[in-house]
């Protein structure tokens, strides 16, 4: 098994107004010399907005806000923006976030050029009914029947986990979703392409577009995106989440896959085993117990830091070779 180190915790909650609930889930993107960490800043009564951080060390925190960067401003977002990933594509960073109204949870777009100033598009993924979803897809008698599960009796199926990957791919922008149990994929040649008749042409090709789906005992239950995928020699390298019902309730553990290079949706490698999962206090006891919950990652040389949402309440990070990771999920190839 590759060794992961628990670096420990990187931010805690802060005796503020914005963030007095816990503070979880960041983006981390890193630039020149400093680390950017955009978190999910949780205030009392589970509103949520986006807090600023800066590191110049994966594990140096040199500067925090003391109000958001970014809150709720429009009327899908009014009850939080949750979960924050970005990446950088074409000079133009992306932070994906979930806007959840107080009733539905769908993935939302914001965009920068400075990491200052951002300019919000509202929310891309799509939003479907649940007798809609199942009228398009009822002839999959292959998708997973916990599809059935996860999303009866929903008005708007909950769209989750968003993230883009890093680069177009063959020419499109690319990103990851989730509605439960598996992650999805999305590719188009513009935003502007995500109108209606889109997604009703996506939903009755369903099947098609399905990225990873659970496979071993740690993730049975469901999969979410994590981390933005990293480019290696090897493929892209996909840090996810693994979510597995236990007796006490479900476990969330970061989980690893390698996946083609220019065709993404093509599986070279899983992890049979979590690269991490709850163990340590903080991540076994806190506003959800039993989660590891990764949204970030940076490199220096070798090494690859994982930042993730400890029990819904702090920030930890975890560190890890990657070519190490690479070498262990090559080894499982064809497993």
């Amino acid at each position: 098994m590759i060794e992961v180190k628990k670096e420990g915790v990187i931010l805690r909650k802060a005796d503020i107004d914005f963030e007095n609930e816990g503070v979880l889930n960041p983006a981390v993107i890193r630039e020149g010399d400093m680390i950017h960490l955009f978190y999910r800043a949780v205030h009392k009564g589970n509103f949520s907005s986006i807090g600023y951080c800066r590191l110049d060390h994966p594990l140096h925190v040199i500067e925090c806000r003391d109000s958001p960067i970014l809150s709720p401003e429009f009327e899908y977002e009014s009850h939080g923006m949750e979960d924050p990933r970005i990446v950088k594509i074409d000079d133009i960073f992306y932070l994906t976030y979930i806007a959840f109204d107080g009733d539905n949870a769908l993935g939302a777009l914001a965009t920068s050029t400075d990491l200052k100033h951002f300019k919000k598009h509202g929310i891309i993924v799509p939003r479907i009914k649940y007798d809609d979803f199942d009228r398009y897809t009822s002839n999959k008698s292959e998708l997973n029947e916990k599809y059935l599960r996860y999303n009866r009796g929903a008005n708007i199926l909950a769209d989750k986990d968003l993230v883009f990957f890093p680069r177009r791919i063959n020419g499109k922008l690319t990103f990851l979703h989730r509605i439960k149990p598996d992650i999805q994929i999305t590719a188009v040649n513009e935003l502007s392409e995500l109108t209606m008749e889109f997604w009703v042409d996506y939903f009755l090709h369903f099947d098609e577009h399905i990225f990873l789906a659970p496979k071993y005992p740690h993730e049975v239950s469901y999969v979410g995106s994590g981390c933005p995928p990293i480019e290696t020699e090897h493929g892209w390298l996909i840090i996810y989440h693994g979510v597995k019902d236990m007796i006490k309730g479900y476990e969330y553990s970061c989980c690893a896959a390698l996946m083609d290079t220019n065709d993404p949706q093509k599986e070279i490698a899983r992890l049979p085993y979590p690269l991490f999962k709850p163990e340590l206090d903080y991540e076994l006891a806190g506003d959800v117990d039993d989660v590891c919950f990764p949204t970030g990652t940076v490199l220096y040389g070798d090494e690859l830091y994982i930042y993730y949402g400890a029990a819904d309440d702090i920030i930890a990070c975890a560190s890890v070779s990657l070519s190490g990771l690479l070498d262990e999920l090559l080894k499982c190839a064809n497993a």
